[in-house]
């Protein structure tokens, strides 16, 4: 396609995309908002857009998924565009969250490619509802196409419905792209990355337990994005050990309850009650900390926002940065972040619920400011002003509910996680509980920190993720009566698998039921693959790093947090290559975001989409200078 086809032509710079999803169709975005200012001598450009899945969504938000599978967000909270929080260089192009676009359907009418269960979906939505992820991928799919039509007068664009195998080509020359099966490459000025989650090889474990699922005839299922999973092996009525209660055992919990016929009803007393349909397995779940994420908060903030950054922000980051050699997780970024969370849970408790407190907000602040990290002064300052240990914000607690908890047997534990889980939705659901959403705002801002020291380890990232990006509140309720069901049984906090030759099955334990033993013949991984570039199935991912791309400790590609332009091992940025997503330790945490929160995809995007224009420009002046 073309932004203009009859516009006078000079021989074009061109830009090969690799990667269609979300994330690329950011970076286009801030290309056409940026292009007026850094490629403004009309000079037409080739954009060539490769990957296998339509564009716009991608592999991941595709359109052909079941229309069981929500969004994770409120339709008020996801949105494509910039907005006046985003630090960037680039302008402000604002644009419709995905509950505003829905609204424009409403009132224009749906376009005719939208089909019908799509318009029907889009008509019913409002800003608190979770759509589904087909929903989700149309709107993507317009997001690309209004971002495609706002590039420069002379844009061609190139979609390749292909593979990309391998880059190569000079380090200051023009780069060749291969796609799998073409003889002939793609040839380009710049290459992007814009991958999002990939499928991995498996680790020594995985191997294993697949050798010894096929040994003894066995179902093993490793870590894969769950709707590609073929579940079709798991049987109705058996046992299945699932290992991972987060977004992805979600999933696999709705399409092997619903995705197989079984329905919700509500109870004379309004309880939600599950009705099998008879082909559902029996799940026993189980993970490290052994219960759910935290749903989705249910209410609007009201009143002043938390104002951070104030313990954890550029001034903080500076410093750890300017110290030699690498700053430390736990000792030197965790107690910060702990701190600015603190500051925000205790300010909105002070500020809205001052009942709750023993003293002015002021008074505090300034103790509270004086007080080292982590320090006793700091425990005691909150003890002496919160007199309720129930509004007391315990990181360590919310992290690991279940540590030193143990229960007289399996039904014990059920009973306990039904009450935790029933709790949480009444938490998450009700406004008096306020402060847990100034720390969401808060993880929100230290998110948006973080990705200045690349890769930190994966603990934060889970950690990040069990409070803050949990599945919607129906979700959870739906879960309870699945085990009140008992198609769902917990299998508790530090779960273990292993594989038992004797018997020829799997055994899963925890430490909350001593001696309590599941034994299954099937086991499933509800997670992702770890984002790792040597064991990345992706080939063009690892033969990067194969001609010389570095990688992190983690198993990161290295990116200069600056613009992503991909680093060799000597730490020297690429002119020419770049790269954004989960593969990258510049990772952010997710490509679209909430309105007004700074997101760190979005100055990312808007970076890269500079350097990158910047990079076309001195290639034009270059060639005009030689022409």
């Amino acid at each position: 396609m073309s932004a203009n086809p009859d516009h006078p032509r000079r021989s074009p710079a061109t830009v090969v995309i690799v990667g269609a999803g979300p994330r690329a169709t950011g970076l286009i975005e801030r290309i056409a908002a940026n292009a007026p200012e850094l490629h403004g001598d009309g000079a037409p450009f080739e954009l060539h857009l490769v990957d296998p899945h339509p564009p716009g969504g991608g592999r991941i938000w595709r359109p052909d998924q079941s229309p069981l599978l929500w969004m994770n967000s409120m339709a008020e909270d996801v949105t494509m565009f910039t907005d006046a929080s985003v630090e960037r260089e680039g302008p402000i192009c604002p644009g419709p969250s995905l509950s505003e676009w829905a609204g424009r359907l409403r009132e224009e009418g749906p376009p005719h490619a939208l089909p019908p269960e799509l318009a029907a979906e889009a008509t019913a939505l409002t800003g608190r509802s979770f759509a589904t992820r087909r929903l989700q991928s149309a709107y993507l799919g317009w997001v690309y196409e209004r971002s495609v039509a706002a590039l420069p007068p002379g844009t061609t664009v190139h979609e390749h419905r292909d593979r990309a195998v391998r880059v190569t080509g000079p380090y200051d020359g023009r780069q060749q792209v291969w796609l799998e099966g073409r003889t002939a490459p793609l040839t380009a000025d710049a290459v992007v990355l814009a991958l999002g989650h990939l499928d991995a090889e498996p680790d020594a474990e995985q191997r294993a337990l697949t050798a010894f699922a096929a040994e003894h005839g066995l179902v093993h299922l490793p870590p894969e994005f769950t709707a590609d999973s073929d579940l079709n092996a798991l049987r109705p009525g058996e046992p299945v050990l699932v290992r991972g209660l987060g977004l992805a055992f979600v999933d696999l919990m709705v399409l092997l309850t619903e995705g197989r016929g079984g329905r919700y009803e509500r109870g004379p007393d309004g309880e939600l009650v599950y009705r099998p349909s008879g082909r559902e397995p029996v799940l026993y779940a189980g993970s490290r900390r052994g219960v759910p994420y935290h749903a989705k908060i249910g209410y609007s903030l009201s009143g002043e926002r938390p104002p951070v950054p104030r313990f954890f922000g550029p001034a903080q980051v500076e410093e750890l940065l300017s110290r030699p050699g690498r700053p430390d997780f736990r000792r030197d970024i965790w107690p910060l972040i702990a701190k600015e969370l603190g500051f925000a849970h205790y300010h909105r408790l002070f500020t809205a619920h001052p009942e709750r407190t023993a003293g002015p907000w002021s008074a505090f602040e300034e103790k509270y400011a004086a007080c080292p990290p982590g320090s006793p002064e700091l425990a005691a300052l909150v003890a002496a002003a919160v007199p309720d240990p129930a509004d007391r914000l315990d990181l360590d607690v919310l992290d690991r509910p279940l540590t030193g908890l143990r229960f007289d047997d399996h039904e014990a534990l059920q009973q306990a996680l039904r009450g935790h889980i029933e709790a949480d939705l009444a938490r998450r659901h009700n406004p008096a509980h306020s402060p847990d959403l100034a720390v969401f705002l808060a993880l929100l801002s230290v998110y948006g920190q973080l990705i200045r020291f690349g890769d930190i380890g994966g603990w934060w990232h889970g950690f990040f993720s069990f409070l803050a990006s949990g599945p919607p509140g129906p979700r959870l309720e739906q879960l309870l009566a699945l085990s009140r069901a008992g198609v769902v049984r917990f299998l508790g906090a530090e779960t273990a698998v292993a594989a038992d030759p004797l018997r020829g099955v799997f055994r899963a334990s925890s430490a909350s039921v001593p001696g309590h033993v599941v034994e299954a013949r099937a086991l499933v991984e509800a997670r992702l693959p770890e984002p790792t570039v040597d064991r990345s199935r992706d080939t063009l991912l690892r033969s990067l790093h194969r001609d010389g791309a570095a990688a992190t400790p983690a198993g990161l590609l290295a990116v200069s947090p600056a613009d992503a332009r991909i680093l060799d091992r000597a730490g020297r940025p690429h002119p020419r290559r770049f790269a954004l997503g989960p593969h990258t330790d510049a990772r952010a945490s997710g490509a679209f975001a909430r309105p007004g929160t700074n997101a760190p995809a979005f100055r990312q995007n808007d970076a890269t989409a500079r350097a990158l224009l910047r990079c076309l420009r001195d290639l034009s002046c270059r060639a005009s200078l030689t022409a």
